[in-house]
């Protein structure tokens, strides 16, 4: 679940989407056609899921890994086994094959070396497709509204097809309180290649009820990759991906339950417990700032000297002690931090409130890694008064380039003294 951070202030779910099984679900609840199957956790339960799937005339199956990524079919787990996504004709192959799945990580092109853990699968019946094509609806900035996007190549890389044949990419866009009209419909799904009445009414059902869903959820991303049609006519919408407007949270809570944190980076999801603003990057230099334009700035101006910035960790205008204590609890505990650069300036946030935060913060967790800090605004001379009674070792300044070379230095030299294995004690200056 959702942690509320008070009422829904400072949570940061960005682009929240959902797996597929759980997308599967939601467009069936649509009236949207998918393929028969169900999410399980265990090889066993994959076993029983294909038998049910039998008794009802099944006798082909899908093994599909959960995990929020693409490409999932042409990644590697890191038990050696290829492939997230198998085919199988027997029963006990389904339980074969998500045996060697669950509470694996897998590898892909999307997920990093790290990979994602795979703690469900999804067993689905196998549809054996005569056409596949793509079929997406998202929010457009350049139209500023709604596009529907259509295309004859479906079952593969959209981005290559965009790049290499762009004329077959087709877009629909349309007024976001209107919708889309038939016609139009009709037009996009006649390009698609769905050209025959059946075949063309049935795509035109889809699309509006995907329409439907698209608005009545509050998504960002509907996209079916394939939108493909049976040998036998019907046209059904298998693997599917929904991605939600976090800001709708209130009125979408049923949805968001369907949330998995286990697909998250684990330092974002405890940030959003304390209801801080933080994405981790790869850097070596922590940052902890106030308001999201002077992040993006201290991020900037910390490369501008050499050096590498670890993450975003925006306070906010109203950050308490304990979320201060919290954000360098994040930074203290990360192991790729070897330097912390404090920049605050006070409007709204106090600068002694960060001051009391960061005493506490080094007091509490024993902070071991060396911060530069730069305060300027309200209250920063009792701020500054406060961290010279405390006692504490820590380079300070006035100004934000200064800071910054200053922070790039220590950890060049912090990361000189770790792979020496060697303890390092800064003075001021620096």
């Amino acid at each position: 679940m959702i942690s509320p951070a008070a009422s829904g202030l400072g949570r940061q779910v960005r682009a929240y989407n959902v797996h597929e099984c759980d997308a599967q679900d939601l467009m069936a609840k649509h009236g949207v056609p998918v393929a028969r199957g169900s999410a399980v956790t265990t090889a066993a339960d994959a076993e029983s899921a294909a038998v049910k799937m039998q008794d009802s005339g099944v006798n082909d199956y899908v093994v599909k890994a959960q995990v929020l990524a693409g490409g999932r079919g042409k990644g590697s787990f890191m038990n050696g086994f290829k492939g997230g996504v198998h085919l199988c004709s027997e029963v006990k192959e389904v339980g074969e094959m998500a045996e060697q799945m669950l509470g694996q990580r897998l590898v892909t092109k999307q997920t990093g070396p790290e990979g994602k853990p795979c703690n469900k699968v999804l067993v689905t019946e196998r549809l054996f497709l005569r056409k596949e094509t793509y079929f997406a609806i998202l929010m457009d900035r350049a139209t500023a509204g709604p596009v529907m996007v259509g295309s004859s190549e479906g079952g593969m890389d959209i981005e290559a097809v965009a790049a290499e044949t762009p004329d077959k990419i087709h877009n629909l866009a349309f007024p976001l309180d209107a919708g889309p009209e038939d016609a139009d419909l009709v037009d996009l799904a006649t390009k698609m290649g769905f050209t025959n009445e059946s075949e063309n009414n049935q795509t035109v059902d889809i699309m509006r009820k995907l329409w439907n869903m698209f608005a009545a959820t509050d998504a960002t991303l509907i996209e079916v990759n394939p939108l493909g049609e049976t040998h036998d006519g019907r046209v059904y919408c298998l693997d599917a991906k929904l991605n939600f407007d976090d800001n709708a949270f209130y009125r979408q809570k049923d949805t968001f339950k369907l949330r998995d944190p286990s697909q998250e980076d684990p330092r974002e999801v405890e940030a959003e417990k304390s209801g801080l603003n933080y994405i981790g990057l790869d850097g070596n230099i922590g940052c902890l700032v106030n308001g999201a334009g002077l992040a993006m700035a201290t991020m900037d101006v910390i490369k501008l000297n050499g050096g590498d910035p670890a993450n975003f960790l925006d306070l906010g205008g109203g950050a308490t002690v304990d979320q201060v204590t919290a954000a360098f609890k994040l930074l203290n505990d990360d192991k790729n931090v070897q330097a912390i650069l404090v920049n605050i300036f006070g409007g709204i946030m106090r600068c002694d409130i960060i001051a009391q935060g960061i005493i506490k913060a080094a007091t509490d967790l024993g902070l071991s890694k060396p911060i530069v800090i730069r305060l300027a605004g309200t209250r920063v001379d009792e701020a500054r008064k406060l961290i010279d009674d405390s006692g504490l070792r820590m380079l300070t300044t006035d100004d934000l380039q200064e800071a910054a070379q200053r922070v790039v230095r220590v950890a060049e030299i912090q990361k000189l003294a770790t792979e020496a294995q060697v303890s390092v004690r800064f003075e001021l200056p620096l």
